[in-house]
Order: structure tokens, then sequence, then C-alpha cells
């Protein structure tokens, strides 16, 4: 995920790292912070695999800073991240966002589509946080709990709308109005 927002905001313009940090947190700080101890370990991974260069510039009025910037290499890993996203990133929600955040770099609309219909698919499946005994997955209706209720009556809302945003968006990438 964090690696996906590096090459994500990357993709765009050179960033120095704090405006990337300051980026990151923006999409992911409600969630998980972002520490230097996290960010900076991606960033040197991705420079090693050749996805982005770091140059050195003076700073203003204080230490050198260093702009990041994605190699043509680095943008075809993201396409190619966005475009094979499944699994994790399809099923976990924050994951999911950070794909989202970025599929508009996938010029390709049957790709971003194919992305869009294994989300559709995912959410489609009968699903809940709480499980009977018999393993079937409970409706908020089935529990005496107002707690776990509310959270299934928010959770049922939110893929709802999801869904019908999923729909309304692969009819648009299916049917391109103009």
């Amino acid at each position: 995920m964090l690696e996906l927002a590096i090459l994500g905001f990357l993709f765009g313009q050179p960033l120095h790292g704090y405006e990337l940090k300051r980026r990151v947190a923006h999409l992911t700080g409600h969630v998980r912070p972002i520490a230097d101890g996290t960010l900076y370990p991606a960033i040197k991974r991705l420079e090693k695999a050749g996805w982005l260069v770091r140059q050195t510039e003076p700073g203003s009025r204080a230490a050198p800073r260093h702009v990041l910037t994605l190699t043509a290499d680095g943008r075809a890993e993201l396409l190619r991240r966005l475009r094979e996203a499944d699994g994790t990133e399809i099923t976990d929600e924050n994951h999911w966002f950070t794909v989202l955040a970025f599929l508009r770099h996938l010029d390709d609309p049957a790709g971003q589509a194919a992305v869009l219909r294994r989300r559709l698919e995912f959410l489609r499946q009968p699903s809940s946080f709480f499980h009977g005994d018999d393993g079937r997955p409970l409706a908020a209706e089935e529990l005496d709990d107002p707690f776990r209720q509310g959270l299934l009556a928010v959770a049922r809302a939110t893929s709802r709308a999801e869904l019908a945003w999923l729909e309304r968006t692969l009819d648009e990438l299916a049917h391109p109005a103009g």
C-alpha cells in the first residue's frame, strides 16, 4: 500500500521527501500514520529497484533537500500494480482506497473496468464481521448488540453506496459520453 502510494504520487510530478510524506499521510494517515522509519526504507527499496531516483537540492535556509522522481520503470511498475490489483488490494478497504486514488493513471478504460469489476465481485459476496455457530454471516437484524448492529448497518450502507458507484462508473467506462 505504501509503495503504491509513493509511486502514485510521484507519477504526476517530482516531490521533496517532506511533501511526499505529507501527501501519503493525508491519504493513509487517518488509518495508519506514516513514520519516517516506514516511509524512508520504502523509498530506498523503490530507489534500489530502479523505480525512482533521488536528487539533492540545496536548501533555501536549511539542510539540502531530496527530490524524488519516478523513472520510466517506476511508471511502468505503478501501471502494472494498478492493472493487476487483486487480492488484498481489492478486499482490504485501505489498500482499495490507495488503488482507487491512482487508478486514473491507468490510461486504459478496459483495464480500469477490469479492476473495478474485481472489486464489484468481491462486494457482491455475502460477508459479515460476525458469524453464527454454523459459520453463516450474520445480518444486523440477527444481533442483539446495538453496537454490532450499528457496525453492520454502517458497513451495509457503505457497501450499497460503493456498489451503486461501481455500477455507474463501469457503465460510463463501457459507454463514454461524447
